[in-house]
């Protein structure tokens, strides 16, 4: 009877102690998980995180004078007195005012002498180039009010410098010896900016004479139409052909033979009758 209720009792604990444990182990809170939010700043509100600064572009000038038009004579002056260079660098300086170019088209070096510069040295070429440049950047708007600021000094620096007009919107670049006119914006977006001129700017710092432009080639003669009758030597006409004249007396002689015959016809029916 003892080992009857010995089991009785064994079996109520175990049942006790399984209904009991987990309601236990519930009960228990787990501990918080960890916040990876930015803590709080001491107004209440999350400090923001530095938003990171754009890439700086740097415009390609090289690319820019050989697919942006007929620049190539420009460029490759710029090129073999390392001017690309100057050019570039002042470009990608961020420190600095930015840059103003004026680009002389292929027509506007094509319109000099040849003599004009390949008389001159590499170091009065390369001043030359840095005569058509300004160390800052100038938008369109911006030669209004630096036309009244003339003279403006080059790139080339010293008495290298530049006159300037601005009536209208129309631009025009004045060297010593030239008055070139800005044709249109190539690129104008800062630090950068070059404008297409049609003249190449020629200092009289450099040019004690005004350099001689190469001659313009005349227009070719107009052709003469393969048709055109050819005049005679006295200025008359030719005259026209035997066919030609003799086509409408033919015709009307076959008009009179037809009527003589329908008159014949009727005066013989007219005889029968009578």
């Amino acid at each position: 009877m003892m080992d009857i209720n010995k089991i009785i009792l064994f079996s109520t604990i175990n049942v006790l102690l399984f209904l009991t444990i987990p309601s236990l182990l519930s009960a228990q809170s787990p501990p918080a998980p960890l916040s990876l939010s930015p803590s709080p700043s001491p107004l209440g509100s999350p400090t923001p995180s530095p938003a990171p600064s754009p890439a700086l572009h740097h415009v390609n000038l090289s690319d820019l004078f050989t697919h942006a038009g007929p620049y190539h004579t420009f460029l490759a002056y710029l090129i073999q007195t390392n001017v690309i260079e100057i050019f570039q660098s002042q470009a990608n300086d961020t420190k600095s005012g930015g840059l103003t170019v004026f680009a002389p088209s292929d027509s506007a070096f094509s319109a000099l002498k040849k003599s004009t510069l390949s008389n001159l040295t590499n170091d009065q070429l390369k001043t030359l180039l840095l005569y058509h440049a300004f160390p800052h950047y100038y938008s369109l708007s911006d030669f209004k009010n630096l036309s009244t600021q003339n003279p403006v000094t080059t790139y080339a620096g010293g008495s290298y410098t530049l006159n300037l007009t601005y009536d209208m919107g129309v631009i025009h670049v004045i060297s010593g010896w030239f008055n070139a006119k800005e044709i249109s914006s190539v690129y104008a977006t800062a630090p950068v900016a070059i404008y297409e001129i049609d003249m190449v700017l020629i200092p009289k710092e450099m040019f004690s004479v005004e350099p001689v432009l190469a001659p313009v080639p005349s227009p070719p003669p107009e052709a003469t139409p393969a048709d055109a009758p050819s005049s005679s030597v006295n200025g008359t006409s030719p005259p026209s052909s035997k066919s030609d004249s003799t086509t409408p007396n033919s015709s009307n002689g076959i008009r009179v033979g037809i009527l003589e015959c329908l008159v014949l016809v009727l005066a013989g029916s007219l005889y029968n009758v009578l």
